[in-house]
């Protein structure tokens, strides 16, 4: 584990613990969602913080790897499972209560549900590990997630007599289902400009064009024009 030698072994340790945790629990979810996914989030959040001083790096690594240990998508609507599946892991491994607290309000604070969702807590570490998610949802790997969660909800590609919702309030987004081209607008390409870490806001520029591109590709290839 090169990525976090700074820790203390018994740190490392319970990363490890987390990490076996995390990866049993997701062992049947799906693929856009599942360990791998996590273990994506975990390595951007790292990177992340490199670049970000006063970072707790215990914080945000439990963060990133319990922050879609239930998500609400998969246990109809529920946005209180993750926390509480979480809170208990933690307590069983007796991380102290101020990190498991502030774990626990990235848990609940971390996804994007429409965009509109506002939250008194901040922090450092929360910033860092929404960045890391919000980036594996663009870029090459978030087109592959968001096709493949379109077929897993047995979605159309696209439709060009429904147009994206870009008003949609949190609840209409849950409940949303929009053709997948529709979700790069309504999420993937909001997110370069809500990231908010210099070294986020660098990676996301790249995926970003990298979307664009495969739009023009697309719609070309919709109308037969290549």
């Amino acid at each position: 584990m090169n990525e976090t030698v700074s820790l203390h072994p018994d740190d490392l340790k319970l990363i490890e613990r987390t990490r076996d945790f995390v990866k049993e629990t997701l062992a049947n979810a799906e693929g856009g969602h599942d360990w791998f996914h996590i273990l994506r989030v975990y390595k951007n959040a790292l990177h992340i913080a490199k670049g970000e001083s006063g970072a707790d790096v215990l914080t945000l690594a439990l963060a990133a790897l319990l922050h879609d240990i239930a998500d609400s998508k998969f246990h109809n609507g529920d946005e209180e499972k993750g926390p509480k599946m979480a809170r208990a892991f933690l307590a069983k491994n007796h991380v102290d209560e101020v990190r498991l607290e502030a774990v626990v309000k990235i848990i609940e604070n971390v996804s994007y549900r429409g965009g509109h969702k506002k939250s008194d807590y901040t922090s450092l570490e929360l910033q860092i590990v929404q960045d890391a998610d919000r980036l594996d949802a663009i870029g090459a790997i978030g087109i592959a997630r968001t096709f493949n969660y379109g077929g897993f909800k047995n979605r159309k590609l696209y439709d060009p007599t429904i147009k994206p919702d870009l008003e949609m309030t949190a609840e209409d987004y849950k409940k949303s289902e929009a053709p997948t081209i529709n979700h790069f607008y309504e999420k993937l390409l909001l997110l370069k400009d809500q990231m908010h870490t210099a070294t986020a806001k660098e990676i996301a520029a790249d995926r970003h064009r990298y979307m664009e591109g495969f739009l023009e590709q697309f719609y070309a290839e919709w109308e037969g024009v290549k």
